[in-house]
């Protein structure tokens, strides 16, 4: 298409401002070298393929890269850079930073957030036209790792470390700790499933009630929160031994409750699996990511578990309490949405002392 100075549009008001010149650009050369048609074609496809990155990219992620692009904004802003420039220098400069002062407190960030902030802003460096060579994205991140041992050696640990895991003893006591009432109910069936299937606070958070079905041998929850084709999944859910800690049967025990309690469209299959209740015990609406680590440190914090439980813990405890009772990486992967071999899941498995689990003993 051309408007009525002769130039060639793409139809598009979804790009970003950093973009539109070199958009245009490349449609002027499709135009030079296939003709118009084509050109606008081509420009169509190029809007499609930006529309489903942006309806593919998990919320989360998008936040991610919005609040680590205001921290170069500030590093740029305290080292007197320009913030579209992404060479070797720029890029050490700005891990330094954050290793030292980089908070807006002024102190500085963990390791682990660092590197988190550096991957994300290398993308949004990208995404402003900017050039970022991968030998200085490694430069950077070389450096990070360098002054990261370097704290180590100087007997410095940042960061809340990784959350403790959920453990069989742990279910038992938030099992035993839940009030008979329907948010007694919905802690337990919470907890209990929520441990089975390797939780994230999202998934539980996206449940509908047709999302987790009965089968004869148990449960099948439908995960589709996923942020990988790996977390997308149908995660098979038995019945326990241990009636206390069944998650079948909590389960079952909720919805009964939610339906002889709740109006009945709390109970329709396309309303939340886990409902919000306020301390009068009405339903607030469907729970949120946030509200579910709130309740998992609430429940953690009544059962008196040691250490409390995060959003986090029900996902980690199903990666190590498999891997203590002997069960294999595989199937912990394919239950919790990992992908078969992940770091992220042998990170999971953890040493619970260091000595049972330990590569050098009975070797001699």
């Amino acid at each position: 298409m051309r408007d009525a100075a002769g130039t060639i549009s793409t139809g598009s008001s979804a790009l970003p401002d950093v973009d539109a010149a070199e958009r245009q650009a490349l449609v002027e050369r499709w135009a030079e070298r296939h003709g118009v048609d084509a050109a606008r074609r081509l420009a169509e496809a190029e809007d499609l393929a930006d529309a489903v990155a942006a309806e593919i990219t998990p919320e989360n992620t998008t936040d991610t890269y919005a609040k680590s692009w205001r921290v170069w904004e500030r590093f740029c802003a305290a080292a007197s850079l320009p913030q579209l420039e992404g060479g070797r220098g720029s890029l050490v400069a700005f891990v330094t930073w954050m290793l030292r002062e980089g908070q807006q407190t002024g102190k500085g960030y963990a390791p682990s957030s660092a590197s988190t902030h550096l991957a994300a802003t290398v993308v949004g460096l990208r995404q402003r036209g900017v050039t970022v060579s991968g030998d200085d994205q490694s430069a950077a991140r070389t450096a990070l790792e360098g002054l990261a041992v370097k704290l180590l050696q100087n007997g410095e640990r940042r960061g809340r470390g990784q959350a403790v895991g959920a453990d069989v003893d742990g279910l038992r006591a938030i099992a035993r700790a839940c009030h008979d009432t329907l948010t007694g109910d919905r802690d337990k069936a919470l907890t209990l499933t929520g441990f089975h299937y390797a939780s994230r606070s999202q998934d539980p958070a996206g449940l509908l009630g047709g999302d987790v079905t009965l089968h004869p041998r148990g449960l099948v929850v439908a995960v589709l929160t996923g942020k990988t084709k790996h977390s997308v999944r149908n995660a098979k859910i038995g019945y326990a031994d241990d009636s206390e800690i069944c998650p079948v049967r909590a389960w079952t025990a909720y919805r009964t409750r939610l339906a002889a309690e709740a109006e009945p469209r709390w109970s329709r299959p396309d309303a939340p699996a886990f409902v919000g209740i306020d301390r009068w015990g009405h339903i607030t609406g469907g729970m949120g990511p946030d509200s579910v680590t709130r309740a998992i440190k609430r429940i953690s914090d009544r059962a008196q578990v040691p250490v409390l439980w995060t959003g986090h813990s029900l996902r980690i405890g199903l990666a190590s309490v498999g891997r203590a009772k002997g069960k294999d990486a595989i199937a912990i992967a394919d239950q919790g949405g990992w992908a078969r071999h992940s770091r992220s899941m042998l990170i999971y498995m953890q040493r619970n002392d260091g000595w049972d689990d330990n590569a050098s003993a009975g070797l001699t």
